[in-house]
């Protein structure tokens, strides 16, 4: 299940402290948010856009996470003072907030329930990492994918409405799936899911999902979410 994100938790007050607190800035695609390794104590509050977090593993990318707006970049560092564990890279345009650590630490010590909401994110994401390990044991990849992917729907999906045929009644358009503009290919979602590119397409290719999304460049269109959800393991909400 995918949890709200931090800017929504925020009560009004806390929300308004860190624009304040915060000077907007925009990001253009591939460029670094965080660089792991680093002691650099920022705190990014996302608007717009999608950053894409990854570490370097013997010269391989272990993509992490996919994050969206409304998300945090780079709160366990302020927590803990430790460097980062990771890239924040961004994979679109990116509006942002950004403020330094100790800036950010002030606004939650003013604003108790902003406590709660920094609390969600990482209860959220250590659900979302006991998740890929359960699918691990026993090797379930076609879950650990399916659960990508229904991630992603649930950050950046927008409804895609089909063509009307020539002489249909007039009205508004089904429906027609969920696109996601964001651009990962196979590979990404390989690196993501703990798997090869191979493995990714076999799934695609295989059935519930076959003919139901196709990954393309800057785009991953699902025709089904309720196959996404039965080969994730669940029942579709």
């Amino acid at each position: 299940m995918e949890t709200t994100p931090f800017w929504d938790a925020l009560p009004p007050r806390a929300r308004a402290a860190l624009r304040d607190a915060g000077a907007p800035v925009v990001i253009r695609p591939g460029a670094f948010l965080t660089r792991e390794h680093t002691r650099a104590s920022q705190v990014f509050v996302l608007r717009a856009g999608a950053v894409k977090v990854w570490a370097d593993r013997d010269g391989e990318t272990a993509i992490l996470d996919v994050l969206g707006p409304g998300d945090l970049v780079g709160e366990v560092e302020a927590a803990d003072g430790g460097v980062r564990h990771a890239n924040a890279e961004a994979l679109t345009r990116v509006e942002a907030l950004v403020l330094p650590a100790p800036r950010f630490r002030r606004v939650l010590d003013a604003h108790p329930g902003a406590v709660w909401a920094v609390a969600a994110v990482l209860a959220g994401r250590l659900r979302d990492s006991d998740e890929l390990r359960l699918a691990h044991f026993p090797d379930a990849p076609e879950r650990r994918l399916a659960g990508r992917l229904l991630r992603l729907v649930a950050r950046f999906g927008a409804p895609v409405k089909e063509d009307r045929p020539d002489g249909a009644a007039e009205g508004p358009a089904p429906v027609d799936g969920v696109e996601v503009r964001v651009p990962l290919s196979q590979q990404d979602l390989g690196r993501w899911a703990g798997m090869g590119r191979r493995k990714v397409a076999q799934i695609l290719a295989a059935e519930p999902v076959r003919g139901g999304l196709t990954v393309a460049r800057g785009s991953i269109v699902v025709r089904s979410v309720d196959a996404l959800h039965r080969l994730a393991g669940h029942d579709a909400d």
